[in-house]
């Protein structure tokens, strides 16, 4: 269907076929973001995840982005997660390209860099908190969907069953048998093989900075946890073609690590080492009838940049309030199309920028290397090139597509706007729009009727002209309509979203 900002009028409230309104594959950080939101916003929801109950002890994905900490923020995780990494304000890629993060327009202006187990840990509490159901040691092994429903066999530690569900959501990784079994393909190549990576400590201390450095033939990348350990990687040219499960000795990452950086800081005491290799790759669609991808499922990005499990998160947080509005009756199945129609380009974006960023570090020959320095000239002086490089890496530059006529700033990200109660993010933990007003007037024939679905605010400010206008916020922190203050037009506004 063509693309809408606005939602298509709701249907009418419909039953739930079967015991689970959602079925969600995947524990990871998608899947567990997601349920919580469901959960929270009252859908019975049930995540079915392969692995054994407990929280894997390797890191994984290791950045956090300013865009994810504000929309952890909206559901009271963002503080608290701060407090298990390390606070970064500068990128330094290719020993001289500084993406400057700390003057980001956002609460968080820095990349966090903590363990992806941290992330898990306070998506899953908060889902349990909500009353979602996680079954651990239970394997998708196939789905039937219908008109009214997805059937999805799974095998437990009982045997085999199937559970009935009125929507399946396919958060189970870059292998996704939800993806197998629509039969989608997962267009994309191999970019990088044999990357060397583990988590040290250093004897001498380098800046507190996330560096890659390219020599040619080798690139390596360091960041902190801040608990003593660093996240070192290492890629050989020569060594490109070693599977993932060859054994990876110290010496060879530390002999990387001290090409591509001048010294290896002295690595000692790993608590893991390991070899990967990373794919691009994207599906064509995010849905497919009752069934839609999220996170890997749906795209993989080369780690530069470390944005996989920020743009996997960013997937849930746009998913769930328009699944949660489908099956409250609030709005009509149409309103999923949105998903893909909003996600998938901003999934092909980080796949070109990614990308790009990856191909710099791996660059060995003179043309290649002659890009890299006009990328870090045009990084480095050119402002509107500084601002969307830093806008893509750290999510705060990506807006949605509007439709023609729209005001400025429909579909474009909201900032924190202090309110009179508060901040913007703090009222979105309710999970619902937020239609923020000028501190003055009165627009309560506009509201009546409307404040189950609709949170009103007023500004703590009264200057500029922005801060005259009416806004209205969707729930994942995206302006859905502005205009004229005034209660005609605010009402024409608000109507299609929460008529």
């Amino acid at each position: 269907m063509p693309y809408s900002s606005r939602p298509p009028a709701a249907d009418g409230p419909g039953a739930v076929p079967g015991p689970h309104a959602v079925v969600v594959a995947g524990a990871g950080p998608t899947g567990l973001l997601l349920a919580g939101d469901l959960a929270a916003a009252g859908v019975e929801v049930v995540v079915l995840e392969k692995r054994p109950e407990g929280i894997s002890n390797l890191t994984r994905a290791f950045g956090v982005h300013a865009r994810t900490l504000e929309l952890l923020d909206a559901r009271a995780l963002a503080d608290e997660l701060v407090t298990t990494g390390q606070v970064i304000r500068e990128l330094r890629l290719f020993g001289a390209i500084p993406f400057d993060i700390g003057a980001l327009p956002s609460r968080f202006p820095f990349l966090l860099v903590t363990p992806q187990y941290e992330v898990e840990r306070l998506l899953l509490r908060r889902a349990l908190e909500n009353g979602a159901v996680v079954r651990y040691g239970t394997e998708v092994l196939g789905l039937a969907q219908d008109d009214d429903g997805v059937t999805v066999s799974v095998r437990g530690t009982g045997g085999d069953t199937t559970l009935r569900a009125r929507y399946l959501v396919g958060a189970d990784g870059t292998r996704s048998v939800v993806r197998e079994a629509l039969g989608l393909p997962f267009p994309g190549k191999v970019v990088i093989r044999s990357v060397a990576l583990a988590d040290v400590r250093f004897t001498e201390q380098p800046s507190l900075v996330v560096q890659v450095h390219g020599t040619g033939d080798a690139f390596g990348f360091i960041a902190p946890f801040g608990d003593g350990y660093w996240r070192v990687g290492g890629w050989d040219r020569a060594h490109r073609g070693e599977p993932d499960d060859s054994p990876v000795e110290f010496e060879e990452l530390r002999s990387l690590v001290e090409r591509a950086f001048g010294s290896d800081f002295g690595m000692h005491d790993p608590r893991w080492i390991s070899r990967f290799h990373s794919d691009e790759r994207q599906v064509p669609r995010y849905r497919v009838g009752r069934v839609l991808l999220a996170g890997d499922s749906a795209h993989q990005h080369s780690p530069a940049g470390g944005q996989g499990m920020n743009t996997g998160l960013q997937d849930a947080v746009n998913l769930g309030w328009k699944l949660a509005a489908v099956l409250d009756g609030r709005a009509s199945d149409a309103l999923l199309d949105t998903y893909h129609s909003e996600r998938h380009p901003i999934g092909r974006a980080v796949l070109r920028s990614s990308g790009l960023n990856l191909r710099l570090a791996m660059a060995h020959n003179p043309l290649e290397i002659a890009l890299r320095t006009v990328r870090k000239l045009a990084v480095t002086h050119v402002r509107p090139v500084t601002r969307r490089a830093v806008g893509e890496i750290t999510g705060i530059g990506y807006s949605y597509p509007a439709p023609r006529g729209s005001h400025p700033l429909v579909g474009r990200r909201a900032p924190d706007l202090e309110l009179e109660r508060g901040r913007l993010y703090e009222v979105l933990r309710e999970g619902r729009f937020v239609l923020v007003l000028p501190s003055g007037g009165e627009y309560g024939a506009v509201t009546a009727g409307r404040r189950g679905r609709l949170v009103v605010v007023r500004r703590a400010d009264g200057g500029g002209t922005a801060a005259r206008e009416a806004v209205l916020v969707r729930p994942d922190g995206y302006y859905a309509w502005a205009g004229a203050a005034d209660g005609p037009a605010v009402e024409a506004g608000i109507g299609p979203w929460v008529g």
